[in-house]
């Protein structure tokens, strides 16, 4: 599924649990995560929370954004067995087959 938002495409690589809603997604988004390559959404007590996450060639890139560290971070700081989602930006770079 491809989502369109600010004249950036996002790509849904992961839905665990069903867990993107795109209206909730579209509501909470802001111009504020155009510069990360990942954007990882999870739902908790009816409540969606946005991160941002970068590869390491994005020149924004700092270990707090990771993308390697997206499995720990819902691990350690999301609601237990929670539904969450990856969107991946798509760039030029990852757009060219």
């Amino acid at each position: 599924m491809i989502i369109e938002v600010d004249n950036n495409q996002y790509k849904l690589i992961k839905d665990y649990r069903e867990g993107f809603d795109k209206d909730l997604f579209l509501e909470k988004y802001t111009n504020y995560f155009e510069n990360y390559d990942y954007i990882v959404g999870d739902v908790a007590y009816s409540k969606l929370r946005l991160k941002g996450f970068n590869k390491k060639t994005n020149k924004n890139f700092n270990k707090i954004n990771d993308y390697n560290n997206v499995e720990k971070y819902i691990k350690e700081n999301c609601a237990y067995g929670c539904k969450y989602f990856i969107l991946e930006k798509i760039t030029k770079e990852n757009n060219v087959k």
